[in-house]
């Protein structure tokens, strides 16, 4: 009776050793998980930090950027707050952050968004036509930034930060992130409006010294070239695509370009970012819903401020889609 109590006093002694071990495994793989979470919501956060020196840097200071490439660092910025979305979407949070987890994620929707309206508007608002409506959209967009640092400061931060704690966990606390500097001053349409006037080549909202211009050079669809006043015969599949070149005939880069194409009344518009003196682009309109049988259009590219001669802005075309 003794061997046998002692064999099953064993037995027992072994078992909760398995146990214990069996749960330290446990604890030990939910505590490198929460760890390896902290840790790359670290690196993005560090990353967007970056990002937001870039882009606010480039505002306080262009350094003699033109329009152009003011506009693609900013689209660059956009780009990368896009990736830090779709990476922060990826992680994999410990159950215990789930909801950390989702206000991050809505942090970074609303960055993204936010950044996604600024470098559309940006062209516009560094050129005359719309300037002013485009930079109050820029300023409406900054509330959006802050709004997401007070969600990310007030919530993520400090849940993320306080389970790392309760676990014990130091070296991986996630850092502070705020996108915008300087408290509200980006918030004001004044200071956002002053920033842009620096950049090289931009407006503000007055046209340019010397001689402004456009002019409709051609009118295609699927690569076969309209004829102003003469039939015309195309053969299209799906949407058909109406491409617009227009040249800059003027003497300085004009921003916020708008072609118009009104297919039996009905009106299409699409905007070419920036074109330089001299330098031809192609806006490309799809007109939904395809047209059928003869039509009538009428393209059109909106003249800019300071432009004078407007006669050849502006084509009828009488199309027949097959």
């Amino acid at each position: 009776m003794l061997r046998r109590l002692l064999a099953l006093g064993g037995a027992l002694v072994v078992l909760i050793l398995i146990v214990l071990g069996v749960k330290g495994c446990l604890d030990a793989r939910a505590r490198g998980a929460l760890s390896d979470y902290a840790r790359d919501v670290k690196q993005i956060v560090i990353e967007t930090g970056q990002t937001s020196k870039d882009f606010f840097g480039k505002l306080e200071e262009p350094g003699g950027l033109s329009v152009t490439e003011f506009t693609g660092q900013v689209d660059a910025d956009r780009s990368a707050m896009t990736n830090y979305k779709t990476r922060i979407e990826g992680l994999s949070a410990p159950g215990e952050l789930s909801s950390a987890q989702k206000s991050l994620e809505l942090v970074y929707t609303l960055r993204a968004s936010a950044m996604e309206k600024i470098a559309e508007k940006m062209p516009t608002a560094l050129g005359e036509a719309g300037a002013a409506a485009a930079t109050t959209a820029i300023a409406k967009q900054m509330q959006t930034l802050l709004a997401a640092d007070v969600i990310y400061e007030s919530v993520t931060r400090p849940e993320i930060n306080n389970r790392l704690a309760d676990e014990g966990i130091t070296g991986n606390d996630v850092p502070k992130s705020t996108f915008v500097p300087g408290g509200t001053k980006w918030l004001e349409e004044s200071e956002v409006s002053k920033a842009l006037g620096t950049v090289s080549g931009s407006s503000g909202g007055e046209p340019s010294p010397g001689v402004h211009g456009l002019g409709l050079v051609g009118t295609s669809i699927g690569g076969a070239e309209l004829v102003a006043e003469t039939p015309n015969s195309v053969v299209t599949e799906g949407t058909p695509e109406v491409e617009v070149t227009v040249q800059n005939q003027g003497e300085s880069t004009e921003n916020g370009v708008t072609v118009v194409v009104i297919a039996d009344g009905k009106e299409t518009t699409q905007e070419i970012p920036a074109l330089e003196a001299a330098a031809e682009e192609t806006a490309v309109v799809p007109l939904t819903p395809a047209p059928e049988g003869e039509t009538t259009l009428e393209v059109k590219v909106e003249p800019v401020p300071g432009e004078q001669f407007t006669n050849n802005n502006e084509a009828t075309y009488t199309v027949n889609f097959e």
